[in-house]
């Protein structure tokens, strides 16, 4: 039982992880309001956020509890660990002070402010985060066994 429970988590998180991102590149592509884009597709990414949280400490406390301290020498655990790390970067980090640009641009669009490339490079640092989560993510499916 434990086996499925694993790959149903390892499923969710990762499956989660590449709708979210493609989501988000429709909802810019398609809406023309950027910031309601923005909005939706920023509550898309808390949401895999937690899921991303919860099913990384299962993950690897499963791991530790299957393996013992062996587990530490596996790509799977440091992947699995790699890709929490991001998730709580990116969430606790980067997502806080995009959203404190965003309010010191208020009434304004961020990007027609004077907090604009500011806001590009800390969206750039989060955009490369999650591309890498999204990859080790194979690695995590591809290592499940």
């Amino acid at each position: 039982m434990t086996r499925k429970l694993t790959l149903i988590v390892i499923t969710l998180w990762v499956g989660a992880l590449w709708m979210t991102g493609f989501t988000a590149y429709v909802l810019f592509d398609t809406l023309q309001d950027r910031q309601t884009a923005g909005q939706v597709a920023g509550r898309l990414f808390t949401l895999v956020s937690y899921i991303g949280m919860a099913s990384a400490f299962y993950l690897l406390i499963q791991r530790l509890i299957e393996f013992g301290t062996v587990a530490l020498k596996q790509s799977y655990f440091w992947a699995i660990m790699v890709m929490l790390l991001l998730v709580l970067a990116g969430h606790f980090g980067i997502q806080p002070l995009l959203a404190q640009l965003k309010a010191n641009a208020f009434p304004n669009d961020v990007m027609h402010s004077v907090f604009a490339s500011r806001f590009s490079t800390w969206h750039g640092v989060s955009s490369v985060a999650y591309v890498i989560e999204c990859l080790l993510g194979f690695v995590v499916v591809l290592k499940a066994r």
